[in-house]
């Protein structure tokens, strides 16, 4: 095993390290982003999931879309999207979300939703419309699809596979051991295996974990082994970042030199694309990963 730096420990009354310093969002072209959001009524995970990257992100003109409301019916303890009983869905928005990248001029859209397990097809329909009104008001423009698990009806990812986003992006999130902590409604397994059926299907795949929550480097590893094995084209590893008080503690600081273990690791493994750094989140630089 390769010897790393040792990762900084999180104690109360210290500051982050120099390598999590971001600069406050600005610009002309934030503004006008943040116009057309407010505007069309539209949600984000840049802004629910507060983002780091939304200042760069937003100043190039790109946003990560939230369909199916803000509010989601579970409660992942390190999520900063509010948990609760979500109120009916706008059956306008799928048209919404395509109008709006098309005013903004997006090249590559990233659309991303909260769980809705209340609905009798989770939200799968939505889903599909959004992507297919999307394709008609931008005939050029990408899409990437972070999806949730449809609590393994598979018929309903399906659903959504058959409008044919470019990615298809199932967020693992932690280490197996640390799944009951920190998606406690959720399975690992469960989602190796809706990766394993989206590249069956014949989808690029992505995947994405946040590190800092307590995981070892032996379980960082394993979890990139079983994302290559069930099929995983594309991962994502960042900086775990605690939202509020109420969410879960950071362990520790994952130094950047850990962060590029990780990505030549990957590489090595056979992932067409790692993005492994302290800022990275899932659909950061995501425009490169349809390639």
């Amino acid at each position: 095993m390769i010897e790393l730096p040792i990762v900084s420990k999180e104690r109360k009354g210290i500051s982050k390290p120099s390598w999590l310093k971001i600069e406050l969002p600005t610009g002309e072209n934030y503004t006008r982003v943040k116009r057309l959001v407010k505007e069309h009524k539209l949600h984000t995970i840049c802004e629910d999931g507060r983002c780091p990257n939304m200042g760069e992100c937003w100043g190039a003109g790109t946003a990560t879309f939230m369909i199916l409301g803000n509010i989601c019916t579970r409660s992942c303890s390190f999520c900063a999207v509010a948990t609760g009983r979500p109120n009916e869905y706008d059956r306008d928005e799928p048209f919404r979300v395509a109008e709006a990248v098309r005013l903004m001029g997006v090249k590559h859209c990233v659309i991303t939703s909260v769980n809705r397990d209340e609905l009798k097809d989770k939200g799968a329909g939505v889903w599909a419309d959004t992507i297919r009104e999307v394709k008609k008001q931008n005939p050029d423009t990408t899409i990437e699809t972070l999806i949730p698990d449809f609590k393994a009806n598979w018929d309903l990812l399906y659903m959504v596979l058959e409008a044919r986003p470019d990615v298809v992006s199932h967020n693992m999130e932690t280490v197996e051991r640390l799944y009951r902590m920190v998606r406690p409604q959720a399975k690992y397994q469960r989602s190796l295996e809706q990766i394993q059926k989206t590249k069956e299907f014949g989808c690029r795949t992505k995947s994405g974990a946040m590190l800092g929550l307590g995981e070892t480097q032996e379980e960082v590893e394993q979890l990139m082994k079983d994302l290559h094995a069930h099929g995983c084209d594309v991962l994502t590893l960042g900086q775990y970042l605690q939202p509020t008080k109420m969410h879960l503690d950071v362990k520790e600081f994952v130094t950047p030199d850990q962060f590029k273990y990780y990505e030549e690791l990957g590489l090595k493994m056979g992932f067409r694309f790692v993005e492994s750094g302290p800022m990275v989140r899932s659909s950061y630089h995501a425009e490169k990963h349809v390639l």
